[in-house]
């Protein structure tokens, strides 16, 4: 491990899962210290954490309305097993059975509060060994993998690639920096060069930022060999992905002088395996990394499926689509519409036990036939492959009753104007549709939060503009012409490509502060949390629509 402690769910997550469930344990380490609050029914905390959970929790019985912290050296940690009979331990073992609840996992709450995910040992030791034969991933014996854990382990995603995959094949793990999100990542990856990477949305796209500054301070002619090569990379690895093999002389070329550069700069040299998930991402990110011959490949899933549904590979993964279906598992579109689009339903056995102790939420899950409801909107195409065009739940319905997706036109926002970080569409029941936009800034590293102050891509971005503005507040308080101007001409871009005019973004707001986990309004995954922003926000969205007339 490359830091002391793992990061988890957050205080007021945990606190609200234990209480609202009476699951006896407040599941939340941090970095350097474990933060619990009163545990009703835990008798013996250290026969209890042999129990249920032997690696990564250590639950105590503070008194009550007492707030425990304490930290543990690894060696400390090993101690407390001295006090537990192994012939305990091996009835335990022997108790316990493929259909019982291994571990819960709580669901994000980006669309309300969090439900507990039960997910069996069955669920879990078979889906991690599905999965890692799916992508190829060696087992020890044969070769080492190797990889990076930096997402909370109490999300999915993290668990199945760094806790049940791992142990399942014997991959060597190492924990990133606490502050891995705030920028710190790409120096763990650089060190640990992993062999398999899954990177959130996030993740890729900032590392596509970085690079992009980087690249507008080269010289002329470092600049034009690398438009050459990712002109070349990116037709190439087009052709790969509709089945053709070979690579043009540039191609090998290219490699030699950009592709294994870039790879090594950020510590992806030996990395076979890069993937990303938990949120949608752009097709601008993914053709980005194509044309720099990095293949950044989709996966699918939920913590009710124990993780992965479908997994792009290699050698059979199409852009924008999050590849097929992992053996023994089954999709099912519900009631498709006339383009085939309808809600995504799983079936296999990695769909999960239920909810703890919501009966009623579980039955809405997964219907009479066994099928589990994604709330998900999705279509295959005619190779098998599965494409998601949104989600239900996330869906504005206008006042005239049309459906409309918000991701699409929120990333075909943020790609016509580089310098907006973050852009929620709003108009659920209203005559025309707005959008919540922020300005790439920078973060500070120790907390999170995002400052004041534009970051350099943002910086360049207003210079080209002719520009002065430093900072967030001086674009917003003097409505800088140059900047608004080119918010507008990028909007109106978009707009011009929508579908109908109720799919046009009539009027928008510059935030004073960029989305962030720190605010609360991304998830531990980097996922908009809409709900918490529509809340905090409600005055700037009900001012949109003040005026009883629709824009022109």
């Amino acid at each position: 491990s490359r830091s002391p402690g793992l990061s988890a769910a957050g205080a007021d997550s945990c606190r609200h899962s234990s209480v609202t469930h009476n699951s006896g344990v407040l599941e939340c380490l941090g970095y350097n210290k474990l933060h619990f609050g009163e545990l009703p029914g835990v008798s013996n905390p250290s026969f209890w954490l042999f129990q249920r959970v032997p690696l990564f929790l250590w639950v105590v019985e503070p008194h009550k309305g007492a707030e425990l912290f304490c930290s543990l050296q690894w060696k400390q940690f090993m101690e407390l097993g001295r006090d537990v009979p192994d012939e305990q331990l091996r009835e335990i073992i022997a108790t316990q059975k493929p259909n019982q609840c291994c571990t819960l996992i709580y669901t994000s709450g980006t669309t309300g509060q969090p439900k507990g995910v039960m997910l069996s040992h069955d669920n879990l030791t078979w889906t991690a060994a599905v999965a890692a034969r799916f992508i190829m991933l060696r087992d020890a014996r044969e070769k080492q993998e190797e990889v990076v854990s930096y997402l909370p382990l109490s999300h999915i995603a993290a668990q199945m690639c760094d806790i049940w995959a791992a142990m399942t094949l014997g991959v060597q793990v190492y924990f990133a920096q606490p502050d891995a999100l705030k920028g710190s990542l790409v120096d763990t990856l650089r060190e640990v060069r992993p062999t398999a990477f899954l990177g959130v949305p996030r993740v890729w796209e900032k590392m596509e930022e970085k690079m992009k500054s980087v690249g507008m301070k080269a010289s002329a002619l470092r600049r034009k060999v690398a438009a050459w090569a990712k002109g070349v990379g990116l037709q190439t690895n087009l052709k790969k992905m509709d089945g053709r093999s070979e690579e043009p002389m540039n191609f090998r070329l290219a490699r030699q002088l950009v592709y294994r550069k870039v790879r090594k700069a950020i510590g992806l040299d030996r990395c076979t395996k890069c993937y990303t998930g938990a949120a949608p991402i752009t097709r601008e990110t993914l053709e980005f990394f194509l044309s720099l011959n990095i293949p950044v490949l989709e996966l699918y899933g939920m913590s009710e499926s124990s993780g992965p549904h479908t997994i792009s590979l290699p050698h059979a993964f199409k852009l924008g689509s999050c590849g097929k279906e992992l053996s023994g598992c089954y999709t099912l579109i519900h009631k498709p519409d006339k383009d085939g689009v309808g809600e995504i339903c799983f079936s296999g056995r990695h769909v999960f036990m239920g909810y703890l102790n919501m009966e009623d939420k579980t039955r809405e899950a997964i219907d009479r036939d066994g099928w589990l409801h994604s709330g998900d909107l999705g279509k295959h195409d005619k190779d098998g492959f599965l494409f998601i065009t949104g989600r239900i739940k996330e869906l504005i319905i206008t006042a005239g009753g049309e459906n409309i997706p918000p991701v699409p036109i929120e990333d075909a926002v943020k790609n016509a104007v580089p310098i907006i970080s973050n852009a929620m569409l709003v108009g659920d029941k209203a005559k025309f549709l707005s959008m919540l936009l922020t300005l790439k800034c920078v973060v500070d590293a120790e907390t999170g939060e995002p400052g004041d102050d534009l970051s350099p891509e943002a910086l360049e971005f207003c210079q080209r503009l002719g520009s002065k503005a430093t900072k967030v507040s001086e674009i917003i308080s003097s409505k800088d012409k140059a900047i608004y101007t080119a918010i507008q001409k990028g909007i109106s871009s978009v707009n011009e490509r929508a579908v109908s005019n109720a799919q046009k973004v009539q009027k928008w707001v510059l935030l004073e502060k960029d989305f962030s986990l720190f605010g609360g309004e991304l998830g531990p995954t980097m996922k908009l949390k809409r709900p918490v922003v529509a809340q905090k926000y409600r005055d700037r969205i009900a001012q949109f629509y003040t005026d009883t007339e629709t824009p022109s």
